[in-house]
């Protein structure tokens, strides 16, 4: 076999792209969308980050409750694990 017989993978990716970009035309998105888009989505200010973490009363609510929630999960866990390893060895 030849080198230029075997298609290599960039090969093949170079002429499927060169093929779409050739069938398919570009759509430009509806006027006004970005501007849309821009205001649904908006990163908070650094002060407004500053202002959430200083609530802890807020912080220590969703800790207790992630730190209740993995143990429920360890506790499930080890349950069925002892009620399935039980089973096994009868």
């Amino acid at each position: 076999m030849n080198a230029n017989q075997t298609p290599s993978p960039n090969n093949e990716l170079q002429s499927l792209e060169t093929h779409l970009s050739r069938t398919l035309k570009r759509v430009p998105p509806p006027s006004g969308l970005v501007e849309r888009l821009r205001g649904r989505v908006q990163m908070p200010t650094r002060s407004e980050i500053q202002l959430r973490l200083t609530d802890w009363r807020k912080l220590l609510v969703i800790f207790g409750g992630v730190m209740s929630g993995m143990l429920l999960l360890v506790t499930l866990a080890r349950a069925f694990y002892y009620l399935v390893g039980r089973r096994n060895v009868m």
